[in-house]
């Protein structure tokens, strides 16, 4: 029976095979816009999300807002990994934007002043030489660790330690070469130049500490050492404006919730598409069961029970939503492929928006194909028969 409804179905969409794609077109149009939304959300959220859980969510970064007390030291934030058991490694934190230069070439550089806990904070690791020592920060000395890009661009070469680059005019010596590290919006880059932390202090101008990041000793007791990082900082300061800290696991926890809700909210927007496209499916399905009325009256008169007539006409609109349901997700691969071209970049389709938009759809076509359907199957066949 279902599978003889079905064929009936199909044959009355390609008999009308203009008003069968202008009723798909509403449904098509409300896939590609429901899929297409969701995905590139779920795709820009995915890379920010990517973003930032590589930063880690066992960090904090501490800035401080205001220098009315006395100033932050070195020694005072390298201290608080043996003062508390919830931070594993803290170090100060100046970055500014540079030009490095050898005699033959420039380069743009990233220039990071930090103290040797930098390296595992952010899980650095270095190709050739070595990483910033305590006596480098100490003796304030004139050393960098670089990163491959910079060290390319630089000197054509990995291979640069013990060469010498300039940086405001003042002479550096690469001590170390930094492997490939994976690009990201914030953190370390292929373009860095690591230098002691007192000798940024000079170059850049600053009074003291004037930002740091912590590492806690595990993802777990990262809020307790926020905890007792804030209590220091009130202490030092007595003024709770004075600072601010970034616990990036409750950056992430707040991302995700922001980027849910603004998935619902656009899915729920394209949806009225489909809403539409489900009006424009019952209209075209009653200008067809009034079309079709001396064939419902035939129907009934050989024998053809109120059941079969109504699932007839309920299948038709099942399989109209259905095949619009799935030019629309082929429309919206082909659009996202093109996205992902033209952009340079990854939008791929959302399984999940996809297996929502065609039960969706398949939902659209079901309940907005009974009443047609509910009119055809009541139909008396006298009526029916009589109708020219």
């Amino acid at each position: 029976m279902l599978k003889q409804s079905v064929k009936m179905a199909v044959s009355s969409i390609i008999t009308n095979k203009t008003r069968s794609l202008l009723t798909m077109l509403g449904i098509v149009i409300g896939i590609v816009a429901v899929v297409v939304l969701i995905s590139m959300v779920s795709s820009a959220t995915n890379s920010i999300m990517g973003d930032l859980y590589s930063l880690g969510a066992d960090k904090l970064n501490v800035t401080i807002l205001s220098q009315q007390g006395p100033p932050l030291t070195v020694q005072e934030v390298s201290g608080y990994a043996s003062k508390y058991s919830s931070v594993a490694y803290a170090s100060p934190m100046a970055r500014q934007s540079a030009s490095a230069k050898t005699l033959t070439k420039t380069a743009d550089a990233s220039v990071w002043g930090v103290t040797p806990s930098y390296q595992q904070i952010e899980d650095l690791s270095v190709q050739s030489g070595r990483f910033l020592k305590s006596p480098d920060v100490d003796n304030n000395s004139a050393v960098a660790v670089i990163g491959s890009g910079l060290a390319d661009s630089l000197f054509a070469t990995t291979d640069a330690v013990g060469k010498t680059f300039f940086i405001g005019g003042r002479s550096f010596r690469v001590i170390g070469v930094l492997d490939d590290i994976p690009q990201t919006l914030l953190g370390p880059s292929n373009d860095m130049a690591v230098i002691p932390y007192t000798l940024a202090e000079r170059i850049f101008s600053l009074n003291g500490v004037t930002a740091f990041i912590v590492k806690a000793s595990s993802a777990d007791v990262v809020t307790a050492a926020q905890e007792e990082i804030n209590q220091e900082l009130l202490n030092h300061y007595r003024n709770k404006n004075a600072f601010s800290i970034l616990n990036q696991s409750a950056l992430l926890s707040s991302l995700d919730s922001i980027t849910s809700t603004l998935s619902y909210m656009l899915g729920g927007i394209a949806a009225i598409s489909l809403l539409v496209g489900g009006i424009g499916i019952m209209n075209i399905m009653l200008v067809s069961v009034t079309e079709r009325t001396r064939e419902i009256g035939i129907r009934k008169a050989i024998g053809a029970t109120r059941r079969q007539i109504l699932s007839q006409f309920l299948v038709e609109s099942l399989v109209i939503s259905t095949l619009g349901g799935l030019f629309g997700l082929l429309l919206s691969w082909g659009i996202l492929s093109l996205l992902s071209y033209m952009m340079n970049s990854s939008y791929a389709m959302s399984p999940g928006a996809a297996v929502l938009a065609v039960v969706f759809s398949m939902g659209i076509g079901l309940v907005f194909g009974i009443n047609p359907a509910n009119k055809a199957a009541k139909m008396p066949p006298i009526v029916a028969l009589r109708t020219e």
